[in-house]
């Protein structure tokens, strides 16, 4: 089931939301984290995707939790949508130019979204939140 939140509007640049979606992440200990920064495909349907993954669905749902709670604290940006809360497998937050995905291990690996957008630009960051490599 689909969750509508009304949107707030803000002056937050893409690359600020993208970012500030990682420090949420990182937050709570998300691990394997991956941005994809599709802003030069023109059939994108966003110019960021964040992935990452939980050790469980109670991991997962914490680390989504805590990614609207933080970008609405801290910049007032509320999703346009989010879904997947229930069973907390694989978890969507939509903020419109940037798209979360918040997987549990087995899930991430079966879907494999990486791989979709083979000419995204992927940054992959440590847990610690340095970039490993780009």
């Amino acid at each position: 089931m689909e969750t509508k939140v009304q949107q707030k509007p803000q002056n937050v640049s893409t690359l600020e939301l993208a970012k500030a979606v990682i420090e949420g992440i990182l937050d709570k200990k998300g691990q394997k984290i991956t941005q994809l920064e599709l802003t030069h495909l023109n059939e994108a349907v966003c110019d960021y995707f964040i992935i990452c993954q939980g050790t469980s669905t109670t991991h997962t749902k914490a680390i989504a939790d805590n990614v609207i709670y933080h970008l609405k604290k801290e910049w007032g940006e509320y999703p346009l949508s989010f879904e997947g809360m229930k069973n907390a497998e694989w978890i969507l937050i939509d903020y419109a130019s940037v798209v979360v995905h918040v997987f549990v291990k087995d899930k991430r690996a079966f879907y494999q979204l990486e791989d979709l957008w083979s000419d995204a630009v992927v940054t992959n960051y440590d847990e610690d939140g340095s970039v490993l490599d780009e």
